[in-house]
């Protein structure tokens, strides 16, 4: 299984939006080199106020690029890291990865799989609606988040758009991924 990354982009303060870069440098156990959610403990600011010491578990957001796809035929327009993602990528379903898989983003870069990120409504701050568009329901009435993964850094590396993604699978049996 592979994909490839779309886009690049990082803050060096938290909001919604991130600006696209030309490369990021991700760092083994912190995240993206100068984003505001990098750090061995939580950075999202509602998960740091119920507790700080928390490890960071969202080092690295990533989407995939069909979901923006999908919110444009819908009316949305939705750009690469408009969402807070840190890397855009096209070709995988990064929703059905399993909890634990690492992906390797380029040379060198491997991100590991930690769970989904809970759309929020600061998503209706960027276009009215947005958050709603990310969820929905599967045939068994179950809630589906379509709004990214979380990851932590396992190994550094720069990351380029246009970089290749190599998905490697944990051992069995595999376990969903669920909100972080």
């Amino acid at each position: 299984m592979t994909g490839i990354v779309a886009a690049v982009s990082a803050s060096p303060v938290h909001r919604t939006r991130k600006a696209p870069q030309a490369f990021i440098r991700i760092v083994a156990g912190l995240g993206v080199d100068g984003d505001a959610h990098a750090g061995v403990t939580v950075k999202h600011r509602y998960d740091a106020k119920k507790d700080p010491t928390r490890a960071n578990l969202r080092q690295v957001h990533l989407i995939q690029a069909e979901l923006h796809d999908e919110l444009q035929q819908k009316g949305l327009a939705v750009a690469a890291g408009e969402m807070g993602e840190n890397v855009t990528t096209r070709g995988l379903d990064l929703l059905t990865l399993p909890t634990g898989t690492q992906l390797k983003l380029g040379a060198r870069a491997i991100v590991e799989l930690t769970g989904l990120r809970e759309p929020c409504v600061l998503l209706n701050r960027i276009q009215s609606g947005l958050m709603a568009a990310t969820l929905e329901r599967d045939a068994s009435g179950n809630l589906v988040r379509k709004a990214g993964v979380m990851s932590i850094v396992v190994a550094s590396g720069d990351v380029w758009p246009g970089d290749t993604i190599e998905v490697v699978l944990p051992p069995a049996p595999h376990r969903a991924l669920e909100p972080v």
